[in-house]
């Protein structure tokens, strides 16, 4: 799990296009992409395997999933949602006493 504060390491499109293609054309090991370009072996493997599932590696999809998600404009909050209800139940007690 990541800390707080911790930064992760971006990696351009065409580098990751180019580490792929080594790996899984050229059948270099990820040890000497590792060295060569200073990418994780782990990172270079899920990258491939990412890709053999269907999943587009070369975009980064971070961006659109970090920090608290945006407020629904929709969603009423419980507070306002218990004075609803409290109206509602003096109007059924109404409805009630004049039968």
């Amino acid at each position: 799990m990541a800390k707080k504060g911790q930064k992760f390491k971006s990696y351009s499109e065409e580098t990751k296009a180019e580490v792929l293609r080594k790996y899984l054309e050229e059948y270099i090991p990820s040890s000497v992409l590792e060295e060569e370009y200073g990418i994780p072996q782990k990172t270079i493997r899920n990258w491939a395997s990412k890709l053999k599932q269907g999943k587009n590696v070369l975009v980064d999809h971070r961006q659109f999933s970090s920090g608290r998600p945006p407020k629904d404009e929709n969603k009423i909050d419980y507070k306002e949602q218990y004075e609803i209800l409290k109206k509602y139940q003096a109007f059924l007690k109404a409805q009630r006493e004049r039968k």
